[in-house]
């Protein structure tokens, strides 16, 4: 079951005209989309839909999906202002209708759940990637907690078990083709809450065929 604070706290941070962490696309998952045929891809938690409507406007069949209502309302008014279209539902990912092996793509963009799901969401994930299929993932570190400290403005979870290591990456997605798989310093500028100097995991897997 989603907790409700948890639920209130996006509801409320996607409240705001503003888009929290602005429309235009993550850099990273804009490089990884380039190298990949276009296909069907699908974007958890994926709040306001800057990612998911970019991959849209890019030729993919997107998928999303998020808690909060409001995020998805300012997602497809996102989709909407350029020109596309996306899929969005609302829920949990237990209780969402996708099916085994239906996407060509998974893109885990700063979807930082609950440290007790984290893990069995990854896990159910993977049964919706095909095979041969890749993941995209780019998402705080555990060291990321030092630089909260300094600058609160970069964003991101303030509890260590909502952060990821490289270890925990290669526990969740096992036998995958690693392409990249990296602990990173990065400058971020995302909207209002993601700003500053982070330390970032980067992950870019391909599932065993």
């Amino acid at each position: 079951m989603t907790d409700n604070t948890w639920l209130d706290r996006w509801d409320e941070r996607y409240s705001n005209e503003e888009f929290a962490y602005g429309i235009e696309p993550n850099h990273y998952l804009k490089e990884q989309l380039s190298r990949l045929e276009p296909g069907s891809i699908l974007f958890p938690a994926e709040g306001e839909g800057r990612n998911a409507v970019f991959a849209a406007t890019q030729g993919w069949q997107v998928s999303a999906f998020d808690i909060s209502a409001n995020g998805r309302k300012k997602a497809l008014q996102l989709a909407q202002h350029q020109k596309t279209t996306i899929d969005y539902q609302v829920g949990e990912l237990s209780a969402l209708n996708y099916q085994e092996g239906q996407f060509d793509a998974i893109a885990l963009i700063y979807a930082h759940f609950p440290a007790a799901i984290k893990s069995p969401i990854h896990q159910m994930l993977n049964q919706y990637l095909r095979k041969g299929g890749y993941i995209i993932f780019e998402a705080f570190s555990k060291n990321h907690l030092e630089y909260i400290a300094k600058n609160e403005k970069v964003g991101g979870p303030k509890d260590i078990e909502s952060l990821f290591s490289i270890d925990e990456i290669k526990t969740d997605f096992p036998d995958y083709h690693i392409i990249e798989l990296s602990e990173t310093e990065i400058e971020l500028k995302e909207g209002l809450y993601h700003n500053g100097t982070g330390s970032v995991v980067r992950f870019v897997g391909q599932k065993p065929v």
